[in-house]
Formats: C-alpha cells, sequence, structure tokens
C-alpha cells in the first residue's frame, strides 16, 4: 500500500479513531451499547478506519512495532466488512473495552517517542 502522506499522517487518524471509541463507549455496559444503533455503527465504522489506515502505514513501521496486533486489527475489519449484521456483540464489546484502550496508549506513546 502506497504510503504517500506518512506514517504520522495514518498514525494521527488511527489515534483519533481509537478516542473516539473510547470516548463514546466510557462505562457503558454491553447492553447500553447494543441499544443504541448510532453508536454501535459509528464504533464499527471507527474500528475499519483503524484498519484500513493502519494498512497504509509503511512495512517498516507495523515491523517495528510488533506489539500492535496488526493482523488482529486487519481480522477484526474483516469480520465487521465481510459479515455486518452478523458480528458478535460481544466480540465487538470486548474489543471496545479490553482492547482499544491499550492500543490507543501503546500508539500515544509511540508517537511521543518520536
Amino acid at each position: 500500500m502506497d504510503n504517500v502522506k506518512g506514517d504520522g499522517f495514518y498514525l494521527d487518524k488511527i489515534v483519533a479513531d481509537l478516542k473516539f471509541v473510547i470516548d463514546h463507549t466510557k462505562g457503558m455496559t454491553q447492553t447500553e451499547m447494543e441499544e443504541n444503533d448510532l453508536l454501535i455503527d459509528s464504533v464499527m465504522f471507527r474500528i475499519v478506519q483503524v484498519a484500513e489506515n493502519g494498512a497504509k502505514l509503511s512495512e517498516a513501521f507495523r515491523m517495528a512495532h510488533p506489539d500492535i496486533p496488526w493482523a488482529a486489527i486487519r481480522g477484526m475489519r474483516n469480520r465487521i466488512v465481510h459479515n455486518y449484521g452478523v458480528v458478535s456483540m460481544t466480540v465487538v464489546y470486548d474489543t471496545v473495552i479490553n482492547h482499544i484502550p491499550k492500543m490507543y496508549l501503546m500508539l500515544v506513546a509511540i508517537m511521543e517517542e518520536g
């Protein structure tokens, strides 16, 4: 994938999408999230965007940061895009609550390193 704009550009977009998900789901139960169709659509869109922008990062960047679960991110994107309507809300909620905040902190730390 061409990295015309540079890794920093795509990292900024990824971090912004992760922060959006965190900010809009903080303190929510799975049931509360499931009852909000607009939020679910928005969260899933942001997860897809994270994967799409992650794919635009340079191979060198991804290789330098193997602690970021790039394959899992792409896999979640594929689940959402190809199985929309039958995506497990338990899996989405687990991703939102347990994985997105960790990834956000890891990427912010990488960006702060320079």
